[in-house]
C-alpha cells in the first residue's frame, strides 16, 4: 500500500520534477589548514616552480588498482551512484541482486567487499614483470569509502569489508618489489556526485519512498541533507567548506601516513586554498624526506570543476592522449577493461595497450593501466593474459621505453591520433611509426607488424631532421643482421624473416 506522502508525490511530481534546483547556500565556516613548512606555498606562482622528478619521467609505465567495493556487484562504474537513478542498468542489477535500494541500499553492498583472495605480493610481482616501474593504489574513490585505516572517517576497509588495510598492504608490496608507490583520491566530487542516494523512485509502486541515503543516520557515508547536486563539470566540487574540512583531514591522513612518491585527483585541484595548501603540503614533505630534494608527483585534469595550474604538477588525460610533444611531462590514466570489474565488459588487447604506450612516451607522456580485479582481489582470464604479453614485450623493447625522452617529432605515419580525454580508440597500421631518444640513439617503433620492408621517412636525407647521416640500424630482440639504406627520400630498412614481436617492432638507430 502506497504511503500517504507517495500519494500526494504522484500528484506533485509533474511540477516538481521540472523545478530549477536551487543549490543550497555554501557554508561560510573558516577551514582550518595547517601547514608543513619547505619551499612550497599555497599559491598559483609558487606551485608553478615544480619540476617533476626524474624518476618518473624514466618510469613511463604504470599499473593502477582502481578496486574497491564498487567491483561487488560485478556490473562497472560509477555503481554506487548508479543504482540510485531509477531506469539505469545498474538500479535495475541492484533491484534484481540485491533488493529496493530503500531498503538495500551501497551501505549494504560494503560488508559483501571480502578480498578474500587478495595476494598483494603475488600481483605486484606479475605487474614489476609485465614492466611497471609504479604502482598507485586507490585511496577513496567517490563512494566515500577509504581504503586505509582512516583516522577521521569510520567508513573504511581496516573497520569494514575485507577488514584489511589495502593501502598499507599495496605499500608494503610496492616497496618489496622496488616500485614507486602512488595513492589515488576521488573523494573530492563524492559529496554532490552522492546525491541520487537521498532521493526516490520516479514511479509506482515505490513513488516517494526514500532511498537509505536520506537516512540521517547514515550520513557520515552518503553525506549530509543537501541541494547541491552533480549536473556535470561544473558541479564536480561543492562549495560548502564543512566538506573541504573534511576532505583536506582525510587526504592529509593519507599522504601523512603512507608517505606516497605519487599523488592523483580525479579533476582539478580541489577547493581553491584548500587543495593548494594540501599539494603544496605533500611536496614540502618530499622535501623534508628526500634531503631537500623533490620526488613528489601529483597528477590533476583541466576538467571538471577545480583549478587547473599546469606547471604545478603533472596533467594527466583521462582516457585519452595529447596530440603531440608536450613540453612538460604528462600522463594518460586509462583501464585495461571498465573501472571496476564489470561482467561481459570488452577487453583492451595487449597490442592496443603496447601501442598507446609507444604514442604517449614519443609524446613526453606516461602511461597509467588500471588492471582489472576480481571483488575477491584475484585477476579475471583477460587481465592475466595482459600481463603475460606485457612482460614478454617489456622484455624485447623496454630499452626503446625507459628512460627516453622524446626526439625532434613524435612520429610519423599515415593515422592521426585524436586527442583529449576520452579519445582511445585509434587503430594504427605498421606504417605508423613512433620515435624516442636515449643516449644518443634513436628508436624507431612501427606499430604494427610490418612486412618486407621499412621506411622511415623522417630519416631520409631531405628531411632535414638529422644532420649526421645514419652509422647502424639493429632490431631489439634479434641478433639478425640487417640490410639498410639510407636515401634522400628515406631510411628503408629490409626486414629479417621473422619479427620478435607481431604487436610493434623497434630499431635502433645510431648516427
Amino acid at each position: 500500500m502506497p504511503t500517504r506522502r507517495a500519494a500526494l508525490l504522484a500528484i506533485a511530481a509533474p511540477l516538481f520534477l521540472h523545478m530549477p534546483i536551487q543549490a543550497a547556500p555554501a557554508d561560510e565556516t573558516p577551514v582550518q589548514l595547517n601547514t608543513v613548512p619547505g619551499p612550497f606555498r599555497p599559491d598559483a606562482s609558487s606551485l608553478r616552480t615544480y619540476k617533476t622528478p626524474e624518476w618518473f619521467r624514466d618510469a613511463k609505465f604504470g599499473i593502477w588498482s582502481h578496486w574497491g567495493p564498487q567491483s561487488v556487484p560485478r556490473a562497472g562504474d560509477w555503481y554506487a551512484r548508479n543504482m540510485y537513478i531509477y531506469g539505469t542498468g545498474q538500479y535495475k542489477h541492484h533491484l534484481e541482486h540485491y533488493g529496493h535500494p530503500s531498503k538495500h541500499g551501497y551501505k549494504d553492498i560494503i560488508p559483501l567487499w571480502k578480498a578474500e583472495k587478495f595476494d598483494p605480493d603475488a600481483l605486484m610481482a606479475l605487474y614489476k614483470k609485465a614492466g611497471a616501474r609504479y604502482f598507485v593504489s586507490m585511496g577513496v574513490h567517490h563512494d566515500n569509502f577509504d581504503l586505509w585505516d582512516s583516522k577521521h572517517h569510520a567508513w573504511n576497509a581496516v573497520k569494514m569489508g575485507p577488514q584489511r588495510d589495502i593501502v598499507g598492504d599495496w605499500k608494503k608490496a610496492a616497496q618489496k618489489a622496488g616500485l614507486r608507490f602512488g595513492v589515488s583520491e576521488h573523494l573530492g566530487a563524492s559529496y554532490a556526485w552522492w546525491t541520487p542516494s537521498h532521493e526516490y523512485d520516479q514511479t509506482w509502486p515505490m513513488l516517494g519512498v526514500d532511498y537509505d541515503g536520506a537516512d540521517p543516520k547514515y550520513a557520515s557515508l552518503y553525506h549530509r541533507a543537501h541541494n547541491q547536486p552533480y549536473r556535470g563539470s561544473s558541479t564536480w566540487y561543492t562549495t560548502d567548506t564543512r566538506f573541504h574540512q573534511e576532505w583536506f583531514n582525510r587526504i592529509t591522513d593519507l599522504v601523512t601516513r603512507y608517505e606516497p612518491d605519487l599523488l592523483y585527483t580525479d579533476g582539478g585541484i580541489p577547493f581553491g586554498e584548500v587543495g593548494r595548501t594540501l599539494v603544496a603540503n605533500f611536496y614540502n614533505a618530499s622535501v623534508a624526506r628526500h634531503g631537500g630534494r623533490l620526488e613528489a608527483v601529483y597528477h590533476h585534469k583541466d576538467i571538471g570543476s577545480g583549478e587547473f595550474i599546469r606547471e604545478a604538477g603533472v596533467q594527466d588525460v583521462e582516457r585519452g592522449v595529447m596530440e603531440g610533444i608536450n613540453p612538460l611531462p604528462w600522463q594518460t590514466d586509462t583501464s585495461i577493461g571498465d573501472w571496476f570489474y564489470s561482467e561481459g565488459y570488452k577487453y583492451k588487447s595487449t597490442t592496443d595497450v603496447v601501442h598507446m604506450l609507444a604514442d604517449i612516451v614519443s609524446k613526453n607522456g606516461n602511461l597509467l593501466l588500471n588492471v582489472v580485479q576480481y571483488p575477491d582481489g584475484s585477476l579475471p582470464p583477460e587481465p592475466m593474459k595482459f600481463l603475460q604479453e606485457m612482460a614478454e614485450w617489456m622484455a624485447v623493447n623496454g630499452e626503446a621505453i625507459y628512460g627516453t625522452r622524446p626526439w625532434k617529432i613524435f612520429g610519423e605515419g599515415p593515422t592521426k591520433a585524436a586527442s583529449g580525454h576520452f579519445r582511445e580508440d585509434t587503430a594504427y597500421t605498421p606504417q605508423d611509426i613512433r620515435f624516442t631518444a636515449k643516449g644518443g640513439a634513436l628508436y624507431a617503433i612501427t606499430l604494427g607488424s610490418p612486412t618486407g620492408a621499412v621506411r622511415i621517412q623522417s630519416l631520409g636525407r631531405k628531411a632535414g631532421l638529422e644532420q649526421r647521416p645514419v652509422k647502424a640500424v639493429t632490431l631489439l630482440g634479434s641478433t639478425a643482421p640487417l640490410h639498410w639504406e639510407q636515401t634522400a627520400d628515406a631510411l628503408v630498412i629490409q626486414l629479417p624473416a621473422s619479427l620478435p614481436s607481431k604487436m610493434a617492432t623497434s630499431f635502433r638507430v645510431s648516427f
